[in-house]
């Protein structure tokens, strides 16, 4: 059973940079989907990036096209989060997501396609 554990989350001024880090456990092969979500306080959970397996297809929301990177060396190594020029609306929690039944390499935005959630990590931005 896949298992996700986030990490690198904090504190940071507007214009900072932060990693975030997603470790993977309990998959050894196949199709796997890895995703990153983000939910503000009083907001609905939002899509921030997508990954299919190790790279090979990536896609990104448009509010942080540019600015962020989901990245992975291969399907077993930590999935991160590079996030540049930040700012406060990028303030939240933010979660790694998992799918890896899937018969081919499409990745949904949608968080409700995910099968597997860690438990998140706090991402504040100050100005």
């Amino acid at each position: 059973q896949v298992h996700l554990v986030e990490s690198g989350g904090g504190s940071v001024q507007a214009g900072g940079s932060l990693r975030l880090s997603c470790s993977v456990t309990g998959y050894s092969f196949g199709n796997i989907c890895m995703a990153w979500f983000r939910q503000a306080a009083g907001k609905e959970r939002e899509w921030v990036a997508s990954l299919y397996r190790g790279g090979d297809f990536t896609d990104y929301a448009d509010s942080v096209k540019g600015r962020f990177t989901i990245s992975q060396d291969n399907a077993q190594s930590p999935v991160y989060l590079q996030m540049n020029s930040l700012n406060s609306e990028d303030t939240a929690m933010y979660y790694c997501a998992a799918r890896h039944d899937m018969s081919n390499s499409y990745c949904s935005s949608h968080s409700l396609w995910y099968r597997t959630w860690g438990q998140g990590t706090q991402v504040t931005v100050s100005s």
